[in-house]
């Protein structure tokens, strides 16, 4: 607590798609154990360091135990803010990570052994607080940032667009979003289920189930110990410690890309725009923390809604998991070398939790 702490950054490798594979396409991206990677094509011959790398044969259970994820969990219980966001170019693989299979539904859910960190956290959670036997009441908040309007997910009705106010005590707010309750494992799944269909997608060159929106999924932690016998005077509450509160967000930012790739037009081209603004302010602001605290410049959060909305877990007091993900291919070369930089910059960014 109060030290100064590394952002915890792992690197996640997808395999060649059938697609890929078709058309000839080399693996250009290899591990080298260690948390090391190595690219090698022509005219790039570079190595990566990272907390961890898992490559394309590691399963979901592999990327949750060794990213880090379970102590996540258990610093937020434990009253801490904390984030986890995967990032990295449209198709390799962030949702997939994060979520599971994409077809999943209430009616028709995933495999348990196909369950990403969202779905195994939320296990973990669970199990941690029956454990502890500790009075805690537990949220969920999901908004997504859609053309720089934050718009919330579970709300009843169509999506509409959110205020986002700064105050001394909060930093940056979403005013008026929706918190829903949840006490087990099925209600929270539904709550992200039902809000995942909500969102923003569409289908472009580059992957037919592109998210046309980052997406924020908040679970709020409030713990309360209270005294088993009141002295006089103090009603049945007994008396309250200080309250501990939590939090555990997950960022599933939508893909970084190139209109020219994608073949998109339109509407489609107009949200690419968007998107690819954010993500630059978002590195904008990784290059600038990533600079030693005494060099700093003042660090431009409000140059877009998802710096402001990600300031406390970037520059602040949170702790923070960054989940980059790649495509191997050698079509990818550009947009994984852009990730892989972009993550080792993120590496020496500190916060103070």
């Amino acid at each position: 607590e109060g030290r100064e702490t590394r952002l915890r950054v792992v690197l996640r490798v997808r395999p060649l798609t059938c697609t890929e594979t078709r058309r000839g396409d080399q693996q250009v991206v290899h591990s080298l154990g260690d948390g090391a990677v190595h690219v090698s094509a022509a005219r790039h011959d570079a190595t990566f360091g990272f907390s961890a790398v898992f490559d394309a044969g590691a399963s979901q259970e592999a990327v949750f135990e060794g990213s880090g994820m379970r102590q996540l969990v258990e610093l937020a219980i434990d009253g801490f803010s904390c984030t986890v966001f995967a990032f990295g170019q449209t198709g390799s693989g962030k949702t997939y990570t994060l979520m599971g299979p994409l077809a999943q539904s209430e009616t028709q859910p995933a495999s348990p052994a196909l369950l990403g960190l969202m779905q195994r956290s939320f296990t973990c959670l669970l199990e941690q607080s029956r454990s502890r036997g500790s009075d805690l009441a537990l949220s969920a908040s999901y908004l997504e940032i859609y053309n720089e309007q934050v718009r919330d997910l579970l709300s009843p009705g169509p999506p509409c667009a959110l205020p986002l106010r700064w105050s001394k005590t909060r930093g940056f707010y979403v005013e008026n979003q929706l918190s829903v309750e949840f006490e087990s494992l099925e209600a929270i799944v539904s709550l992200l289920l039902q809000g995942s269909q909500r969102r923003r997608t569409s289908a472009h060159a580059l992957n037919r189930h592109s998210s046309r929106s980052h997406a924020l999924l908040t679970i709020h932690i409030r713990g309360r110990a209270v005294s088993a016998h009141p002295a006089p005077g103090e009603g049945w509450g007994g008396s309250a410690c200080p309250s501990k509160q939590g939090s555990l967000c997950f960022v599933d930012l939508a893909g970084s890309e190139r209109v020219k790739e994608t073949g998109s037009s339109g509407e489609l081209s107009v949200e690419a725009n968007s998107i690819n603004r954010s993500l630059l302010a978002l590195g904008h602001c990784i290059s600038l923390l990533a600079k030693p605290r005494g060099k700093r410049t003042h660090i431009p959060y409000r140059d877009s809604k998802l710096t402001r909305l990600l300031a406390r877990s970037l520059g602040g007091s949170g702790i923070t998991l960054m989940v980059a993900c790649i495509s191997p291919s050698s079509r990818c070369l550009s947009e994984t070398l852009s990730t892989l930089h972009y993550a080792s910059r993120a590496r020496r960014v500190t916060t103070r939790p």
